[in-house]
């Protein structure tokens, strides 16, 4: 009996924030349409840049340009227009543009922002007094973490995947359905540990105004850190050294891996044992804090 009863609180704390989140959609919009901005303008703004580190059409054209010349002694004139319409349907064919590079980095984005609104979901509810409700129940205060915890994760990996389709019909190629498969997993393990993080948080805290400071202070630089705007490779080297302390790196590293099979620095084993270890510790420091919570 008890424990079909805490199942059942875990049920019941998912489903509310599955209602609030379909009730409210000027707070889907409002957390969407902000990666959907970076993803467009972004996206479609850096086209024609070279970056380091990111393969272009443009650096394709030239090495088939030499191999052309040196190699089979083409022409120089046709072998620049040759390599130019090569390049550039190669490029196509495996998703070699800033785009498709830059739509993992943006879902990893979305993802680590849904840990701020799970946070404030707790402190509103201490706020008018439903958390105070809750806590008295004849359940386990771990339950009632992990079922809003999981309702956390599911709103966010929800909202990744409606950037991933609004993604497609702007160029971003899906390099297989297998790889599709596989980033939910992925996606699971970023939301989970990061709304982990926020709940902590929440845990702890009773001043909006302080939440959303240290929030920020936390979120902004883990996004940046983590290579989801450019390639790692272009960061200073110590720069780099920060990002890969950064658990979005090996979230945004297994994403593109997985989705569009390019810009991925280290093995997927590596990128999935990282997360699984910060997801872990999260739920474990998030329940914890969580249980110790004190409620007016």
């Amino acid at each position: 009996m008890k424990r079909s009863l805490e199942f059942q609180a875990v049920y019941v704390m998912w489903l509310r924030e599955m209602k609030k989140f379909f009730r409210s959609w000027s707070r889907v919009i409002g957390m969407v349409a902000m990666p959907a901005f970076f993803l467009v303008f972004m996206g479609m703004g850096f086209e024609s840049f070279e970056i380091s580190g990111l393969p272009s059409s443009a650096f394709i054209a030239n090495y088939i340009t030499e191999a052309l010349q040196s190699v089979w002694g083409v022409n120089q004139y046709v072998a620049y227009f040759g390599s130019q319409y090569l390049a550039d349907e190669l490029a196509k064919e495996l998703g070699l543009n800033y785009l498709s590079f830059l739509s993992p980095g943006i879902i990893g984005m979305i993802l680590l922002f849904a840990s701020m609104v799970a946070g404030m979901s707790i402190l509103f509810d201490r706020e008018f007094g439903f958390l105070k409700e809750v806590m008295v129940a004849p359940v386990s205060r771990f339950s009632i973490a992990m079922g809003r915890t999981l309702g956390g994760v599911t709103t966010a990996i929800m909202q990744g995947l409606l950037i991933l389709l609004i993604s497609i019909p702007l160029g971003v190629n899906i390099s297989n359905p297998a790889g599709l498969s596989l980033s939910v997993v992925f996606m699971m393990l970023i939301s989970m540990g990061f709304v982990g993080l926020g709940v902590a948080f929440a845990a702890k805290m009773t001043d909006f105004q302080g939440f959303m400071l240290i929030m920020n202070f936390i979120v902004f630089p883990l996004f940046f850190l983590s290579g989801a705007l450019f390639p790692l490779s272009s960061f200073p080297s110590w720069v780099q050294t920060i990002a890969y302390l950064d658990p979005l790196t090996y979230g945004v590293d297994a994403l593109r891996t997985t989705l569009v099979g390019i810009g991925g620095t280290m093995p997927l084993t590596v990128n999935f044992l990282v997360l699984i270890g910060f997801t872990a510790a999260m739920l474990l420091v998030s329940t914890y804090l969580f249980q110790g919570t004190e409620v007016d």
